[in-house]
């Protein structure tokens, strides 16, 4: 394992991977030696992902689905470990901001689906690679929260409320297996950064006075380059 390509021969799975914090995780990843899976629902995002990693010389799949859509994270699940033995880096990013109001208005359809999206998914999807995790000799699984998680915001109390129970599971996650196997959680909040969801959140807010996707890429291989313990959690400024 080269300086070059620390993660040569590691195998990553990267949600919301089309655009964003997710498309810049997954060349970052890509960039330092993983074969990268980029999953999302927008299948042209995806392959402008693929296409920038591949043009970098690294090595990428993409598995364009939606989360909450039937068994779509079963058969996902099914094809990579059909394929590959061990999943080495799990990257839940995928996320839904849904719309902001007070709790006393939140539309319960679309609180169902942030729900959903946000917190039964990732379940689903922790579930559904536990055994691929357990099978690498340093797996690890970061995910990505928001500070309304842990410090709640007026009109915030639909998106806080997924983000608190996300963290939760996978910090109970990592407390389960952390004596049984190498597998390592990890919470990451990647703070004010230039996004889609963060345009849709702060429409008046000027991108260029925010910090762009790559830096949040950045600590995340750090993270994953280097050893952090069970429960980690930090905030990228």
């Amino acid at each position: 394992m080269s300086s070059d390509n620390p993660l040569k021969g590691k195998l990553a799975l990267v949600t919301g991977a089309s655009r964003g914090i997710g498309a810049a995780t997954a060349e970052a990843l890509a960039a330092a030696g993983a074969h990268v899976i980029l999953t999302a629902r927008t299948a042209g995002g995806l392959e402008e992902v693929e296409e920038r990693i591949h043009q970098a010389g690294g090595q990428a799949t993409i598995a364009p689905l939606d989360l909450i859509e039937g068994d779509s994270i079963a058969r996902l699940a099914a094809a990579i470990s059909g394929r590959w033995d061990a999943l080495d880096i799990l990257v839940l990013n995928a996320a839904m901001l849904g719309t902001l109001s007070p709790v006393t208005a939140i539309d319960a359809k679309e609180f169902n689906k942030v729900l959903a999206t946000n917190l039964l998914a990732q379940q689903a999807l922790i579930t559904a690679f536990d055994p691929m995790l357990r099978k690498s000799a340093g797996g690890r699984l970061i995910a990505l929260t928001s500070s309304v998680g842990q410090n709640p915001r007026a009109y915030w109390g639909a998106y806080g409320a997924s983000k608190a129970a996300l963290e939760a599971l996978v910090l109970a996650y990592g407390e389960e297996v952390k004596n049984i196997s190498a597998v390592r959680t990890a919470i990451l909040d990647p703070g004010a950064t230039a996004t889609k969801m963060r345009a849709k959140a702060f429409p008046g807010e000027d991108p260029m006075t925010l910090k762009g996707p790559e830096k949040v890429a950045e600590r995340i291989l750090a993270l994953v380059v280097n050893e952090f313990e069970t429960g980690h959690r930090e905030r990228v400024n």
